[in-house]
């Protein structure tokens, strides 16, 4: 591979092209390009020649350039109201991973407050720094509401909202998973389930509550008066208390692992041991979950899944220039673990 004269001294130095780096290499601009930008199709000792030459040169890609030249950015905007809660941290990450995979970065705005001047202000931002689509994590009701109306098109997927009929929605299928872990205690005899629900203005607290009401319903049994969190471990900790003094409760199924994991301390502390007095049941499946005392049995959701969805969704749009509606579910299990049990009665 040879070697470029440096520029003279005073001179302000020309920004390495393209060309420059495919006429180093000896290979073609569009080698380089696909370098460049991730295609899988070239082959390793080119890819290593052509990576050796951007590195001697000092090139970086021109995003504004070819940007004009092919219409698009490959950014994908993000725009998120927290990143605090396990599910918008993780559902982040995944669609971080995914899109660089398809050669595309991400640019994420958080959104201090889930108001419509917020969200508009958020895509005003987005459109400045040049983005070929958006991702909308909702965790709130904002979609729902008939007064939002988000910027005409634009290449959109949103997360964890009920707006299936005017945008690409992509989500954790929530009331199966609830309607699981409800029927995992009820077959174990007990009589009914007490639940620790996440925050009203949330949707996937609010589909897991509903489910877990129609699940008891459905079955004939006795549904008791919900107990409301912040998704906090200190808020199941507050919620767990309460219940830890209802003589009648002996199975409880939390909206998330970390409030469950409050749940737990209260239980332990009020001298009500799980599962052998009560049953604990979380959602969420966090890396920690099995290492909870006892071992947390709870309701996985696939983020990873989640994002690869996301990203495969928008980028459908980005390609085929068409808006899309329509809702995909993404599937839940439940991880059983030592934290559930049949009550003291069916023993």
């Amino acid at each position: 591979m040879s070697s470029t004269a440096p520029d003279p001294p005073g001179r302000r130095r020309r920004r390495v092209s393209m060309a420059d780096v495919a006429r180093l290499a000896g290979v073609s601009t569009q080698t380089v390009s696909r370098v460049s930008t991730g295609h899988p199709g070239v082959v390793p000792s080119t890819r290593q020649q052509v990576v050796a030459a951007m590195q001697q040169l000092g090139y970086r890609p021109n995003s504004a350039a070819r940007a004009l030249k092919y219409g698009e950015f490959r950014t994908i905007g993000v725009i998120t109201f927290t990143l605090s809660t396990t599910g918008n941290s993780h559902t982040v990450e995944a669609i971080a991973t995914h899109a660089a995979a398809e050669g595309y970065v991400i640019t994420l705005i958080p959104v201090a407050a889930p108001t419509q001047d917020r969200v508009l202000g958020a895509f005003t931002r987005l459109g400045e720094l040049a983005v070929d689509a958006v991702i909308v994590i909702m965790e709130v009701h904002l979609l729902d509401a008939s007064t939002v109306l988000l910027p005409p098109d634009v290449h959109l997927v949103v997360v964890d909202s009920d707006a299936g009929d005017r945008y690409r929605v992509v989500d954790t299928n929530q009331a199966d998973g609830a309607r699981q872990a409800v029927r995992h205690l009820l077959d174990l005899g007990h009589r009914t389930v007490w639940h620790v629900a996440g925050p009203p203005e949330s949707y996937a607290g609010e589909r897991r509550a509903a489910a877990w009401r129609t699940t008891l319903s459905q079955a004939g049994r006795l549904v008791p008066a919900l107990r409301r969190g912040d998704w906090s471990a200190e808020a199941g900790y507050r919620a767990g208390l309460e219940l830890a003094d209802e003589p009648d409760c002996t199975a409880i199924f939390v909206a998330n692992d970390q409030m469950a994991l409050g749940v737990l301390r209260a239980m332990h502390e009020r001298g009500r041991v799980v599962p052998r007095d009560v049953s604990v049941v979380g959602f969420d499946d966090i890396a920690e979950a099995g290492s909870f005392i006892p071992p947390l049995t709870t309701v996985h959701q696939d983020f990873a899944e989640v994002g690869r969805r996301c990203v495969e969704a928008v980028l459908h749009q980005v390609r085929t220039g068409t808006a899309q509606t329509g809702t995909t579910l993404v599937p839940t299990r439940l991880v059983v673990r030592a934290s559930t049990a049949a009550p003291p009665t069916a023993r």
